[in-house]
């Protein structure tokens, strides 16, 4: 029997007999009501990209298996349908990007046209009269068309449910603070949950009144978002009520009960919650800055420690890469010295707020039942269902080029969000065609009522994270009601000159060992404190005073109204123009870099809530509490903000670029960004491009994916940092053969490019490997050593703001956030060359020349005697001293189909390659 109709035949077998085992133990199917009359597919509108917009997301487009599927894939390796078919082509462009032409992006890229064409429908549904989903059959995407605008969004939430049911209940649980509960108490689950519930805690009362107030605040377009909503909400539930035993198999594999709860139009709040908390803030890091700036003041004295300490923070280099780039400045977010509202905390007085309290675990209860014959699921969710250190990360990118610059004279954009990489995916894609909506791209599970980024009929748009600063920490004293004297346990705080207590939100959370998720049982209770002036994270004093640091965001107890701007880029009645496009992100109250291109046009702007402060506010530093936000509302905390005009923003630069790197000359780095300095991710970015344009040629698509792709795989350290370090190690005659010979090989692999890549997709050891093990294990050992005269408090207090490397790991993004601006610059300094940021101590040895050699020489040669098994430990997955497995890719499991490593690339989780020929009235 041929091998495929063999997998075929033992597929069946094993899911008929897996469905035997596990009927009885399901709840009876819901009979679905008869399909609506059929309703005639609408024709495409009119496609303006001409077959030039194509896209890709990994690893699939499907996300619900059964649970017949689970067991189908643990027995016999076999994933359903779409499970997996864009991780090949995603992966496969890292070793053929080299001279890619235009006709040469269709094997790495889909057609991201409108519509589907006739030979590639796989499927065609009407889940109410009012709607058709039909599915490509190339892809498994749904290509959604309403003859109402209702109908699209009970189609939207169908179809979304359809694809990612079990990761939207993941988002709307932890939205509330509750993902144990749901997926099991693994330590992945329990840091994540905790970070959160800490971003965003909230009752229902306050998820209800962010819809409720929708219409009142945004008058018709708000009572459309409402509707759309409660239609999608509709759809999602219609699909729960008729989807019978088809039903995600994680709930079974969790002992989760089936039906899962209907869903709620607070659900989604609690999902837009997540994504803003994650990927949409800035600041709110104060605290962590005080404690820098007082250490360098008790270790160099009040003048030069603070002058040490903001070459540090990087508020304002001007050796920085910005976005805009033409020679405007937006200037925010400064502040002179000593501003009068700066309430700096006493030296050994700050600590933590406790997130949890009354942990208990009990080892031996009883785990929930699961079916029988159902043992390949054990422990599938014993990691936990998010990555050490998700959301920490801003981690997109964008490259766009005017049609100055082009071939054909039209713009060309590659741009896509990082969001991560998980099976299923976070993201989904999908077509809205329908009164009022035109769209095609992605949108995170639980939210696709709107395409989020992708494409309309004749523009597209992306973003990438921009974490700029609305979220401050306010000192505010605490009190006690009978005019007692105040510590710093007290339970109340004063509020405009009245004592008020401090509310208290608990979240009481209790898991339990199951098939899935082997955690034994446990419960704890998470407590957040809130003020008026936002959620407690320290206590300390301030000149003697006992004080609460509470950290308030401006869009806390707002998400859900950035949903205007989404509504807007949706619908091609609103978007005509970069300026149009433009206005509408301007109503989107997230920190995000927004890009946008035409036939005719390249634009960006920077959206978000930029609170109005006090004058004598310090945006670097914790505020008194009385220095409020202008215009401040403490019922709904909206304020004044900045007007549009104020927020970083150009049309047809010659180019746009954007790795979440600073965004405009004069726009203050958040509090929490230290690292916007001369050395960014961005610059490869910027020197490709720079490179084509400079010689006189002409972008294609293919040539700004190559220029993408290229950066993709580069180490930012031996590409922006290694030329000084080699420099001052070559500076005199090397003796030692061990340092010469290592010195050889980091030249050539520098010269070579710096890539983290390998000859081949077949091949697992990267070219020049033996230099990157060698940087890899020098790095650790440089940076204290050349920054040692600091003292181990100052720099416990440095790097507690910003750590020295980001190198890659399992989730892709690498080199956002490190010391290796402050590696270069130091370095610069002792070699001479011209350095335009202030730095008022050089640390390579003293500034020595001599001495700085020998630093870098001595922890060289220590890297040398670095096992290989010690800068790469041994994983679950991964040998030690296996560099390769250490830096590959995982999906990490958000379902029970799990995906295979791919080799490392720093590049968007989706991305768009879009060049608009025509537009319409042309």
């Amino acid at each position: 029997m041929p091998r495929p109709a063999l997998r075929t035949r033992l597929r069946t077998t094993v899911a008929a007999v897996a469905a035997t085992a596990v009927l009885a133990t399901l709840p009876a199917p819901t009979q679905a009501a008869p399909p609506a009359a059929a309703q005639a597919v609408a024709a495409s509108p009119e496609d303006y990209c001409r077959q030039q917009c194509r896209d890709i997301l990994p690893p699939g487009q499907s996300g619900n298996a059964t649970f017949t599927d689970l067991l189908v894939f643990k027995t016999l390796g076999v994933r359903p349908a779409h499970f997996s078919d864009t991780v090949k082509p995603y992966q496969d462009l890292v070793w053929n990007s080299r001279g890619i032409t235009d006709d040469g992006l269709a094997p790495y890229f889909d057609d991201a046209s409108f519509g589907v064409k006739p030979n590639d429908i796989a499927s065609t549904i009407h889940p109410r009269g009012d709607v058709t989903i039909v599915r490509d059959r190339s892809r498994g995407i749904p290509h959604i068309t309403g003859t109402t605008r209702l109908g699209t969004m009970f189609g939207a939430g169908y179809a979304g449910a359809q694809d990612r049911l079990f990761v939207m209940d993941v988002f709307r649980h932890l939205g509330r603070g509750q993902l144990t509960p749901f997926a099991g108490g693994a330590a992945a689950n329990r840091e994540f949950e905790q970070e959160f519930w800490r971003t965003a805690p909230y009752t229902e009362a306050d998820l209800q009144r962010q819809f409720d107030d929708a219409d009142e605040l945004y008058g018709a377009d708000g009572v459309k978002m409402q509707q759309d909503i409660q239609a999608w909400v509709d759809g999602v539930n219609h699909y729960i009520d008729t989807v019978g035993i088809g039903y995600p198999g994680e709930y079974v594999a969790l002992g989760l009960t089936w039906p899962t709860p209907h869903w709620k139009v607070t659900d989604v709040v609690a999902t837009a919650a997540v994504v803003a908390g994650i990927f949409g803030t800035g600041g709110g890091a104060e605290v962590a800055s005080a404690l820098a700036l007082l250490e360098a003041r008790a270790k160099y004295g009040v003048a030069q420690g603070t002058k040490v300490w903001e070459s540090f923070r990087s508020q304002n280099d001007p050796e920085a890469s910005t976005t805009v780039h033409n020679g405007a400045t937006f200037p925010y977010g400064t502040t002179g010295p000593n501003p009068a509202g700066r309430a700096l905390p006493d030296r050994g007085s700050v600590t933590a707020e406790p997130e949890v309290i009354d942990q208990t675990a009990n080892k031996t209860a009883a785990a929930k039942p699961a079916p029988k014959g159902a043992e390949k699921l054990k422990g599938i969710f014993n990691g936990g269902l998010f990555p050490e250190g998700f959301g920490k990360k801003a981690m997109s990118n964008a490259l766009l080029v005017s049609g100055a610059h082009t071939q054909s004279g039209n713009p060309i954009a590659v741009y896509g969000p990082q969001t991560g990489y998980f099976a299923p995916q976070l993201l989904l894609r999908q077509e809205l065609q329908g009164p009022g909506v035109s769209s095609r791209g992605i949108a995170f599970a639980g939210l696709n009522f709107y395409t989020l980024i992708g494409r309309g009929p004749d523009y597209s748009w992306s973003a990438t994270s921009a974490g700029q600063d609305i979220t401050d920490t306010f000192a505010v004293p605490l009190c006690e009601p009978n005019g007692g004297t105040p510590t710093k346990a007290s339970q109340y705080y004063v509020f405009r000159g009245q004592c008020v207590p401090i509310e208290r939100l608990e979240r009481h959370n209790a898991w339990y060992a199951s098939l899935g998720s082997s955690e034994p049982a446990g419960s704890y209770t998470l407590v957040a404190l809130r003020t008026k002036y936002g959620i407690v994270t320290h206590r300390g004093t301030v000149g003697g005073k006992p004080v609460l640091f509470t950290k308030n965001r401006s869009t806390y107890g707002n998400e859900a109204g950035s949903a205007l701007g989404f509504m807007q880029f949706n619908d091609p009645d609103r978007i005509h123009s970069a300026a149009d496009f433009q206005k509408a992100a301007a109503n989107i109250g997230y920190t995000f870099n927004w890009f946008y291109t035409d036939k005719d046009s390249i634009a960006y702007f920077n959206s978000g809530d930029n609170p109005v402060r006090a004058a004598g506010a310090d945006p670097n530093l914790p505020t008194w509490s009385s220095y409020e936000w202008q215009g401040w509302n403490p019922v709904d905390n909206r304020a004044i903000y900045t007007p549009p005009a104020q927020h970083p923003q150009v049309v047809n630069q010659d180019y746009l670029t954007s790795w979440n790197n600073k965004q405009a000359p004069g726009y203050s780095a958040s509090d929490g960004q230290w690292g916007y300095n001369s050395v960014y991710r961005s610059q490869p970015l910027d020197d490709r491009i720079k490179a084509v344009i400079g010689s006189g040629q002409k972008f294609t698509r293919g040539k700004l994916v190559e220029a993408m792709e290229d950066a993709a795989t580069v180490d930012l350290r031996g590409d922006q940092v290694l030329p000084y370090l080699l420099r001052v190690l070559k500076s005199a005659p090397i003796t030692d053969p061990a340092v010469a010979d290592a010195v050889a090989k980091l030249t050539a692999w520098q010269q070579s490019g710096a890539h983290r890549k390998t000859p081949s997709a077949s091949s697992r050891s990267y070219a020049n490997a033996e230099a990157i093990r060698l940087l890899d294990a020098w790095w650790p050992l440089l940076v204290p050593a050349e920054f040692k005269d600091l003292g181990p408090d100052l720099y416990g207090a440095l790097t507690a703001n910003l750590k020295i490397d980001e190198r890659p790991s399992s989730q892709g993004s690498a080199f956002q956030s490190g010391w290796w601006g402050f590696v270069q610059r130091d370095l610069r300094k002792v070699l001479g060359d011209p350095v335009k940021a202030s730095q008022p101590v050089t640390y390579c040895g003293g500034g020595s020349l001599a001495s700085c050699r020998s630093v870098l020489t001595d922890t060289l040669l220590a890297a040398t005697k670095v096992p290989a098994a010690t800068t790469y430990p041994a994983t679950a997955d991964c040998k030690a001293g296996d560099q390769f497995c250490a830096d590959q890719i995982v999906h990490n499991p958000m379902g029970g189909i799990t995906q295979n490593r791919i080799a490392w690339v720093n590049r968007p989780t989706y991305q768009q390659v879009v060049e608009f020929p025509a537009r319409r009235g042309s």
